[in-house]
């Protein structure tokens, strides 16, 4: 895909000017939108915040390389997907274009919808995904996370898609990825928070980089979206750690998902007070 980035910027003003709505109201980091009639047609527009340091766009922008060319390589379906940066406001913005999925393939919905059966084979399809993501980068010498929650992944005509590549989680450290969730936050109560407590905003990573923890996350969402549902999920997630898991990491799976998993208390706060929904972000 390649990216008219005047094109791009007219497209981004043009839909603030109208007031344009986004498609999710998640909203830690952007509030994306799908194009209308023109260039553009059919992509999902991501604009984040500013960035006047050369060097942190620069290596933003490498990242975001590498860390699609690591999921693709790794098995993991992305929809095509295009990091550009556009000037809006005399700044230089970071833009995610990806093509845009159907709506009835968000995976989210599809777990909510479904019957009870079908909806724990459907996350189970999701946790062989996730398992296999991992398996694929071990060894790998940069720092690589995964994101795979149920409101980041699609089920297009069989097969698992993720399409959630922003933070790209490659290659910072921990302290690195704390900064750039400061930085990206859209909310001044976020980026006030991590100012006084920094260990706070770097600890809403940690479980991107845990087989076990976003294994956990994946049963754990299936589990708050269908309360009544849970001790089903629950066993089927215990399952999955007990045939396909192995060692430390099989353990810490079936011992989390011994009760239903809780949100940090301080993540749950945050989307409270910012009236954050957790559907799909595309």
């Amino acid at each position: 895909m390649t990216v008219d980035t005047a094109a791009l910027a007219a497209l981004i003003e043009a839909h603030r000017a109208e007031g344009g709505e986004a498609i999710s109201r998640l909203g830690y980091f952007c509030a994306p939108f799908r194009a209308g009639p023109g260039p553009f047609a059919g992509q999902v527009v991501k604009v984040y915040g500013p960035v006047r340091d050369a060097a942190v766009l620069g290596r933003l922008e490498a990242a975001h390389s590498d860390y699609l060319a690591c999921l693709r390589g790794a098995g993991v379906e992305v929809p095509e997907t295009v990091f550009t940066v556009v000037t809006l406001d005399d700044a230089p913005v970071p833009v995610v274009v990806q093509k845009a999925l159907p709506a009835e393939t968000m995976l989210r919905d599809l777990v909510v919808e479904a019957e009870r059966d079908a909806a724990v084979a459907l996350v189970g399809e999701a946790a062989e995904m996730i398992a296999a993501f991992w398996a694929r980068v071990a060894g790998s010498d940069a720092r690589v996370g995964f994101h795979p929650s149920l409101r980041n992944l699609a089920r297009v005509e069989g097969r698992m898609v993720f399409f959630d590549t922003f933070p790209p989680l490659i290659g910072y450290s921990r302290a690195e990825m704390g900064d750039l969730l400061l930085t990206f936050s859209q909310s001044a109560l976020v980026r006030g928070a991590g100012r006084v407590l920094p260990g706070v905003i770097r600890g809403i990573q940690d479980e991107w980089y845990s087989e076990a923890g976003t294994i956990v996350g994946l049963y754990g969402s299936a589990c708050r979206l269908r309360p009544d549902d849970a001790a089903v999920f629950l066993a089927a997630g215990r399952a999955f750690a007990e045939a396909r898991l192995s060692g430390a990491v099989r353990e810490e799976v079936v011992a989390e998902l011994s009760k239903p998993p809780k949100l940090p208390g301080y993540w749950t706060g945050f989307r409270r007070a910012l009236g954050l929904e957790g559907k799909p972000n595309i």
